[in-house]
């Protein structure tokens, strides 16, 4: 099944049991997978291509929730948290500590990185392995660390 036919799958379904929150918050990712679609020009998007809307849409709201949060509008955060939950549902599986730090170390030796000077070309070799799969700043972090 493919994600938008989840999307309308799912839509159907909080319509029904009257999630009215829900219901909204999956309109805005079909309404997002169909202005990429527009923008690139072609019908179907790729499950990548797909990814990187949910990727962004998941993005944009951790990053609201964090300025929400330093506002003290705790109305907003409630919102927002709900919102990522429901995002989320439909991102892949989020890699554990560990399985990132395993996949960060062997990029680091498959790129023969050795210093803070590599990070760039360790980050455009990892980043496509762990698409969707871990957040940026975390996957950054870890670099870091093992490149010091």
């Amino acid at each position: 099944m493919t994600l938008v036919e989840q999307l309308n799958q799912d839509m159907k379904q909080a319509m029904k049991s009257k999630e009215k929150d829900k219901l909204a918050v999956i309109r805005m990712l079909k309404a997002s997978l169909q202005n990429e679609s527009i923008k690139l020009g072609n019908k179907n998007l790729s499950e990548d291509e797909e990814l990187s809307v949910l990727s962004r849409e998941l993005k944009q709201r951790k990053d609201s929730l964090q300025e929400f949060k330093s506002a003290g509008r705790d109305d907003l955060v409630d919102k927002l948290e709900m919102e990522i939950d429901v995002v989320q549902v439909y991102m892949p599986q989020q890699l554990t500590e560990e399985e990132l730090e395993k996949i960060v170390k062997d990029t680091i030796k498959e790129v023969n990185a050795s210093s803070k000077q590599d990070m760039g070309n360790v980050m455009s070799t990892l980043m496509p392995k762990v698409k969707g799969q871990a957040d940026g700043a975390q996957v950054n972090k870890l670099v870091q660390k093992h490149l010091n």
